[in-house]
């Protein structure tokens, strides 16, 4: 390669790092004028005013109405454009697998679901095929392009929970890869969701456990701004934390705050228990059920909370889960009321908060992994490109 061709390359290389930088701030603020966003990125007016002119004709920005201000020129507010970029999310669950549409701000435009009683790997993998071809056909033609990728999150080891044993010997992604024809990132399932809190909660900490109470309940870890994969990418796996099963002994937190318990507690009561997992159910007619599951939940959630105060002062621990806003509450008071009943001594004080994104967490998170490989650099997502 040249002198020339090399410094060619450099400079296309920092454009798109400029370029980057300048829509994760965007993100980040929801708009900014060109002056703040030379101020805030470190680049010379000018140079912002190139990349903005860029990003505004690839379609990924708009520009407001000109603000007037005190002094000088009216300032544009930028904002990123939500239909400048699309991207397809998959989360792969216990029960249900859901893929959702989502454009550049986050926002889900469509939705698809299967419910089931254990996931078999064909069975999923004819829905996200079929389900990927109809969310794209949502689009206008002329935008499927801009579809970014596929994100997928699944629980790790799928196949020791009870999941069909073909999800130990056979990578699904591959066959989604071939099936759709998009780029293809993989997160465990928790993760995503904790890197959706992250990127798009509201009032978000610098620094949070979090967890996401599904058929299973797990976890993630927020320090200093930034989601902590770990090592191998299993960080923040706290469905195996040792809690009391108040009977002297320990169980793994997965055994006294997911909801396949409350779901065993409904089957043996004669009810319908497939109603878990619809999205728009109250769970209002479950009675004393939810009652007991609540209080089992939140001891548990409380117990783990401790342990993690042990090993970093966490600011706050938010609590999530696949279970309709009302029920959230409730288990978040439940758990903050057990927590203070326990030992805390040489600990620092934290808080428990009502996580913001919902149900919907992981799959929000799955879908936001194009976005964060391609367009940002502030990578709060884990994800790896296959």
């Amino acid at each position: 390669m040249t002198g020339a061709a090399i410094r060619g390359s450099n400079q296309a290389g920092v454009r798109i790092h400029n370029e980057r930088v300048v829509l994760s701030l965007i993100r980040r603020h929801g708009e900014l004028a060109k002056a703040d966003i030379a101020r805030l990125s470190g680049l010379s007016p000018q140079t912002a005013s190139v990349i903005m002119r860029a990003l505004v004709a690839d379609g990924l920005v708009l520009a407001g109405d000109p603000r007037k201000g005190r002094v000088g020129q009216p300032s544009v507010p930028m904002s990123l454009n939500p239909r400048g970029a699309f991207s397809l999310g998959l989360k792969i669950g216990r029960r249900t697998s859901e893929m959702v549409l989502m454009d550049f701000t986050g926002t889900v435009r469509e939705r698809r679901a299967i419910f089931y009683p254990q996931p078999f790997r064909t069975e999923v993998l004819a829905f996200a095929t079929e389900a990927a071809r109809d969310l794209s056909g949502v689009l206008p033609e002329e935008e499927r392009a801009r579809i970014a990728g596929l994100g997928v999150a699944q629980p790790n080891d799928l196949w020791a929970w009870g999941a069909d044993k073909d999800w130990r010997h056979e990578d699904i992604t591959d066959d989604l890869a071939r099936a759709t024809g998009l780029p293809l990132f993989l997160a465990n399932d928790v993760t995503a969701a904790c890197g959706a809190e992250q990127a798009f909660g509201k009032e978000v900490p610098s620094d949070f456990v979090y967890f996401f109470v599904g058929a299973f309940v797990g976890g993630g870890i927020v320090m200093g701004g930034r989601l902590i994969p770990g090592r191998l990418g299993n960080a923040g796996a706290l469905g195996s934390l040792p809690v009391p099963d108040g009977k002297g002994g320990v169980r793994q937190l997965i055994d006294a705050s997911s909801i396949h318990l409350l779901e065993r507690a409904v089957r043996a009561a004669g009810l319908d228990h497939g109603d878990l997992w619809h999205e728009g159910s109250h769970w209002t007619s479950l009675g004393a059920l939810l009652d007991r599951w609540i209080d089992g939940a939140a001891e548990g959630l409380a117990c783990a909370i401790v342990a993690a105060l042990a090993v970093y002062d966490f600011e706050a621990a938010v609590i999530d889960g696949s279970f309709p806003p009302a029920i959230r509450a409730r288990l978040v008071q439940a758990t903050a009321a057990a927590l203070s009943r326990l030992d805390q001594r040489g600990l620092t004080p934290i808080r428990v908060a009502e996580g913001t994104i919902g149900r919907t967490a992981r799959e929000v998170g799955s879908a936001s992994l194009p976005f964060f490989a391609r367009y940002f650099v502030d990578h709060r997502v884990l994800y790896s490109e296959r």
